[in-house]
């Protein structure tokens, strides 16, 4: 249903959050309050990716270094989301170090879509990722294919974001992402996914 299509309305909607981070920086609390709306979902799923049901309270961190260095960002709408991005991993990974526990996931509590069925595409497989219900199985890949997954589709960053907030290439987030949506299209049955997917992962639309 809706959800699965959630980091395209993500990605469609950087011209507002464009605007609403530039008013937020002139001081516009209801701006800034957009922005946190239109930013926060994916951000949330991200991090519940990495560090569980501790999700809320590294994201509660990370807003507040956010709002407080607000007035430095530069860039759009999808330049936010990739701020915000790297921002919350950082809180999310000094909060990994002071627990010594490697990234998990808990069980997300909705159960929303339906996972992709067995001759899904690739970017079927996506898309339906998105969902609270996939999460669980995200949690279960090596970390480097789990973040490239969860940047790609929770949070809905294209290719090259992705590897900024990661700190890597663009083709090997490309690489890792279409690894992770493989092994997790296995486990689903999904051995419809072919091997045209990569170009559809990590390029700018």
């Amino acid at each position: 249903m809706g959800q699965g299509a959630e980091p395209r309305r993500a990605r469609a909607r950087d011209g507002e959050l464009g605007a609403a981070v530039v008013r937020a920086q002139d001081g516009d609390e209801a701006a800034f309050a957009d922005a946190y709306r239109i930013v926060h979902p994916g951000l949330l799923g991200y991090l519940r990716g990495l560090v569980g049901e501790d999700a809320e309270d590294v994201a509660s961190e990370a807003w507040l270094e956010i709002a407080r260095d607000l007035g430095r960002f530069k860039g759009d709408g999808a330049g936010f989301r990739g701020w915000t991005a790297t921002i919350a991993r950082h809180r999310a990974l000094d909060h990994l170090r002071r627990r010594r526990v490697r990234p998990q996931s808990s069980a997300p509590e909705q159960d929303v879509l339906d996972l992709p069925g067995p001759h899904s595409t690739h970017d079927e497989a996506l898309e339906s990722l998105s969902t609270e219900r996939a999460l669980r199985l995200v949690g279960g890949l090596p970390q480097d294919q789990a973040e490239a997954v969860l940047l790609r589709v929770v949070v809905g960053l294209d290719g090259p974001a992705a590897a900024r907030v990661l700190g890597k290439r663009p083709g090997a987030v490309r690489t890792a992402a279409y690894r992770g949506l493989r092994r997790l299209a296995a486990q689903l049955g999904g051995e419809g996914v072919t091997d045209e997917a990569p170009r559809t992962l990590g390029e700018s639309t």
